[in-house]
């Protein structure tokens, strides 16, 4: 397994432009970086995202104060609600520190990840960091994306070779069932951490590092528990538990769902392989449209061309940046592609429901 690194690959750089070959290569991307330079929208909002994160702590300790307060009441369990969405709010600050987005500063980043990712949320930076890593590195490819790795679900029609019984019956349903899975992935997001923390081949790159991640989750756990049980009765503490971790997996999913399903795959391209950084990140990435709402709510995600160009990029000159890379797609002759809200998940959940047909057909 590759090792992890302290903040996410950031091809945004001129070095990386001139190491890009294949199809294209740093020809094509060149003149966009140094546009996007020379509009200053690489330089770090600090002063942004303080004010962001300052904002989510209030907000956090508002609804354990309301926890307090309400004690052991049904009606408590309608701040589950608000605290999933903040826990979405407190996902993607820890995204965007795994990407240096926030600071120059490694060690800035990396702090900020810690705290947002292995405390408050209880999912392993190191493990995010390196899977994500490859994600950004080579999207969509089904080889190299571990994101599109056939596993719960299947996202080209080869993957669908032996897939029997229960994992059979998943595959031929999986655009259907796509969303209630999602409600796990807030759950699963806490156990592929600790798994990674007691696998021998985990990306943790020294003893130090693993135990810090370790104590941090087990804090997140503690805290946690300590928050629900102090406040609620255990039956009141369960549901409060399951509704805000299903409630957070499902904001996870849409905002992460229609940013590369149902888009190009490399690997069923005979140049695939060989595009430079423009193609590949343009090609397999969707956008998609809206304004301050939805900007709130995907965390930035909406714009993910641009996000995928330009790695650390921050978030909020992200929508500053989409004329010129629009701009520079039409000139090269690249499709940039951007849809509605439900047309995004229309396309996402039609290639799912497409590459389960062979399955259908065949029951």
């Amino acid at each position: 397994m590759p090792q992890a690194t302290a903040t996410l690959t950031s091809p945004d750089r001129s070095a990386a432009a001139r190491r890009d070959g294949g199809r294209g290569g740093a020809s094509e991307f060149a003149p966009l970086l140094r546009t996007i330079k020379e509009q200053g929208l690489l330089e770090r909002r600090a002063g942004w995202y303080a004010r962001g994160m300052t904002v989510n702590f209030l907000s956090l300790a508002a609804v354990v104060a309301g926890l307090v307060l309400l004690g052991p009441s049904w009606w408590a369990l309608l701040l589950a609600v608000p605290l999933a969405l903040l826990s979405a709010r407190v996902a993607f600050v820890g995204h965007d520190a795994g990407h240096a987005q926030i600071s120059a500063d490694r060690r800035r980043n990396r702090t900020i990840q810690l705290v947002h990712a292995n405390l408050l949320l209880g999912m392993s930076q190191e493990w995010w960091n390196d899977k994500h890593n490859r994600h950004h590195a080579n999207p969509n490819h089904l080889d190299k994306d571990p994101d599109v790795a056939a596993d719960i679900l299947v996202f080209a029609q080869h993957q669908t070779t032996g897939r029997a019984g229960f994992r059979g019956w998943l595959t031929r349903h999986q655009a259907w069932l796509f969303f209630p899975l999602t409600t796990l992935e807030g759950i699963a997001l806490k156990v592929y951490g600790f798994q990674a923390l007691f696998s021998k081949d985990g990306p943790y790159r020294t003893r130090r590092e693993r135990l810090v991640e370790g104590a941090l989750l087990l804090a997140h756990v503690v805290l946690y528990m300590t928050l629900l049980l102090t406040t609620l009765t255990v039956g009141q503490a369960l549901v409060f538990a399951l509704i805000h971790q299903m409630l957070l997996g499902l904001h996870l999913g849409l905002a992460f769902a229609p940013n590369h399903k149902g888009m190009e795959m490399p690997d069923a391209h005979p140049d695939g392989d060989s595009w430079g950084h423009l193609r590949r990140q343009v090609l397999t990435s969707r956008n998609i449209r809206g304004g301050f709402l939805t900007d709130w709510f995907l965390g930035g995600l909406n714009y993910q061309i641009e996000h995928h160009l330009f790695p650390s990029m921050p978030r909020p000159h992200l929508r500053l940046a989409q004329p010129a890379v629009r701009a520079h797609c039409r000139t090269v002759g690249i499709p940039y592609t951007e849809t509605g809200f439900v047309e995004s998940y229309r396309q996402a959940l039609g290639h799912l429901h497409e590459v389960g047909e062979p399955l259908r057909s065949a029951a």
